[in-house]
């Protein structure tokens, strides 16, 4: 008989909270300096004194 994996309540609350916030991490990084980073404009350099 195959054994299922139970977790507590807050424990998989934790872990989706973890991955979500992984996720959005990695998702912030690709858009930095990753391929759509080409289209981002820096505001510096467009009001030069």
């Amino acid at each position: 008989m195959s054994q299922v994996l139970t977790l507590s309540p807050g424990l998989g609350l934790g872990l989706a909270v973890l991955a979500v916030l992984v996720g959005l991490t990695g998702f912030g990084i690709y858009t930095a300096f990753g391929p759509p980073a080409q289209r981002l404009s820096d505001p510096f350099d467009d009001h030069e004194d």
